[in-house]
């Protein structure tokens, strides 16, 4: 079954009967990659807006049900946690009108259903996102740059040529007068300890370039963020061995203390 495909004039009369925060909902969705219905909630439909939990669902309800309808937003097949998990399981990708919606470049490919283990990985990276959005909003810290895929990536040279570093997720965090910058690694205990060594090896790498001190006068902390302190110990304990990595450019913390270790509460 072919799609109609939405004109110019309908994309316009679309753009002009969205709101600011629909608008917004299918930019983050398109910064992220992924986002469950719950972050989106959490992040654009607060309970306190709407005078109750129940009116924020619904409202939160219709605009996915708006943007899903008009392609602005594409509504997975795979929910997390199933069907009785609610509306807040459904995942959301950036839909082909949504893509024109907000300007952006590049060729407009079939929609595939991802694997389950990058929507696992993706939204796991969203999540940290919408966490440090609310800290933000609570006062816990200041978010100054939220950077994911392909955004983040950095390009380098080495005495084998050109390279292309490509972290999860770059974070700027002000907290009280200092700023903080980490990369973000996202481990879901899939990698073996010498791929994510490898991966260490690529920062270290990028480091010896001097390219970001040269941008932005300090290197990022890499920060891996495991699901679990077992494999936290194993990853911090790899790269402690690893003689030729600068063990300084590295931290490792779990998905739980994630937040509290960027806005400083651990070093």
């Amino acid at each position: 079954m072919s799609v109609v495909r939405t004109s110019d004039a309908e994309l316009v009369r679309l753009r002009d009967e969205l709101s600011v925060r629909e608008i917004a909902i299918v930019s983050q969705v398109a910064e992220l990659r992924l986002m469950s219905g719950r972050q989106i909630a959490r992040v654009h439909f607060a309970d306190e807006a709407h005078g109750s939990a129940e009116a924020a669902s619904r409202a939160c309800r219709r605009s996915l049900e708006r943007l899903a309808w008009n392609r602005l937003l594409i509504r997975l097949e795979r929910r997390i946690g199933g069907v009785r998990a609610g509306s807040g399981s459904f995942v959301y990708a950036l839909g082909p009108v949504g893509q024109r919606l907000i300007g952006l470049d590049g060729p407009r490919r079939r929609f595939r259903e991802p694997s389950a283990s990058f929507v696992d990985h993706t939204l796991a990276v969203s999540e940290l996102v919408v966490e440090l959005i609310l800290a933000d909003r609570a006062g816990r810290v200041e978010l100054l740059e939220a950077q994911a895929e392909p955004a983040c990536w950095r390009s380098y040279s080495d005495m084998s040529g050109r390279k292309l570093l490509r972290p999860d997720l770059f974070v700027a965090l002000g907290i009280g007068e200092y700023e903080l910058r980490h990369f973000i690694e996202m481990d879901r205990g899939t990698e073996h300890l010498p791929a994510v060594l490898r991966k260490c090896r690529a920062y270290d790498a990028y480091y010896r370039s001097g390219r970001e001190q040269a941008r932005h006068e300090v290197f990022p902390r890499v920060l891996w963020i495991a699901p679990n302190e077992r494999r936290c110990h194993q990853i911090a304990t790899a790269i402690g061995r690893d003689g030729r990595l600068n063990g300084s450019l590295f931290a490792a913390t779990t998905t739980d203390g994630a937040v509290e270790y960027l806005a400083g509460g651990e070093r």
